[in-house]
């Protein structure tokens, strides 16, 4: 193991494990993202919450690749078999700018593959 590895936070560390996952896959990094742009991108689900407001009702997960994070939004679902905090996916939409109070990135009702369980986190 190397030094800067021994000195790593478990983030840190975890953020290079993710980078290092990621890198296997032909996507984009979610660090480099734009607004306004198709992305493809793949990570792990942080987060996944749902969210209904007055007007409708939508289910948020949070993807991480180790360079950063996005926000995924399917408006009026309220589950998604599958769409659990740890599992890994590809994902692929417009990105939109952050919403108000959200200090992520967006992708609305991205398209998506489910990689398999069995895969080493």
């Amino acid at each position: 193991m190397e030094r800067t590895r021994l000195l790593a936070s478990h983030e840190e560390i975890h953020a290079s494990d993710q980078r290092a996952w990621v890198a296997t896959y032909d996507v984009e990094a979610i660090g480099a993202v734009e607004p306004r742009s198709r992305a493809h991108v793949a990570g792990v689900l942080r987060s996944v919450t749902y969210a209904p407001t007055r007007s409708t009702t939508a289910l948020r997960a949070e993807l991480f690749d180790g360079t950063g994070s996005l926000d995924l939004v399917w408006t009026g679902r309220g589950d998604i078999p599958g769409i659990t905090p740890g599992r890994r996916l590809l994902a692929t939409g417009m990105v939109s700018r952050r919403e108000a109070g959200r200090p992520r990135l967006v992708i609305h009702n991205p398209t998506y593959d489910l990689l398999p369980v069995s895969e080493p986190a």
